[in-house]
């Protein structure tokens, strides 16, 4: 174990994960744990929260962890998690945000009332955990990291404009947060990942393909460095924009994909 996050408490909104599979919630929660940080997770999915729990707790025995089961669109269900964490293992130094949805299909496919779901999931929740923690941050200083994605910057070759909208929506409200509250002692960055092989890829984007080893090839592909990142890189990058190494680092979007973002769309894109 590390000591980069010594003394410091992270409240992680999205950060269970059904079977202990690693995804980039509990993959977060692993790495601000081995470096001593106090870790208290919030998911929708109470099954999912327990065996984040249960993983975290089993790899990472001597920190100090806990959660609670929230739904990241409903405020008053936030504030009462925030409320618990700083309860239960010390008020909030760094608020992670990990919820993110993408269903596929774009105004002639989907709904307004699935349009809608998106953009309260993917961005109004930010807003909420926002609002809820910054009062906490305010107080001795913290920051905030949002999880974004490649895809809220450039076109990454599926039909999810709502996803797409809802994380460079998010980048946005991040720089204006960093901006606003820089001299207040309170820092907010993201982090965009690319091409990362995580459960949701199997979840939510497999369908656009023929087979699960398609997408994986495709995938791999797509990215400069022929391969796909895996949650941790995700982590790495989270853990240092939330630790004091990055403590004049604020209003930036660091992208986690191989260099994707600086390369030429062809054959090679993900689909």
């Amino acid at each position: 174990m590390g000591q980069r996050m010594a003394g410091k408490t992270v409240l992680l909104f999205g950060g269970g994960s059904r079977s202990g599979a690693t995804n980039n919630g509990i993959a977060a929660a692993l790495t601000y744990a081995r470096e001593d940080a106090a870790v208290f997770i919030v998911d929708n999915d109470a099954v999912a929260l327990q065996d984040g729990l249960t993983r975290l707790r089993a790899e990472q025995p001597s920190a100090r962890t806990n959660g609670t089961k929230a739904d990241v669109t409903d405020s008053s269900a936030i504030k009462a998690a925030v409320e618990a964490c700083a309860a239960d293992v010390g008020t909030p130094d760094v608020l992670h945000n990990n919820v993110g949805i993408a269903p596929m299909g774009g105004p002639l496919e989907m709904t307004e009332e699935e349009w809608d779901k998106v953009m309260s999931a993917n961005l109004s929740s930010a807003f909420l955990t926002t609002k809820h923690v910054l009062p906490y941050l305010l107080e001795t200083g913290g920051a905030i990291v949002n999880i974004a994605s490649i895809g809220g910057i450039r076109h990454l070759g599926y039909n999810y404009p709502g996803y797409a909208a809802s994380k460079a929506g998010l980048i946005q409200f991040t720089r204006n947060i960093a901006v606003e509250y820089a001299n207040r002692g309170v820092r907010a960055n993201c982090v965009a990942p690319g091409f990362i092989e995580t459960p949701m890829m199997y979840q939510q984007i497999a369908e656009n393909y023929d087979s699960v080893e398609q997408m994986r090839r495709m995938r791999n592909r797509a990215s400069p460095t022929g391969a796909m990142g895996d949650s941790f890189d995700v982590a790495n990058a989270a853990l240092f924009l939330a630790s004091d190494e990055a403590k004049y680092i604020n209003g930036v979007c660091l992208p986690v994909d191989g260099g994707l973002i600086h390369s030429v769309p062809n054959a090679s894109q993900a689909l």
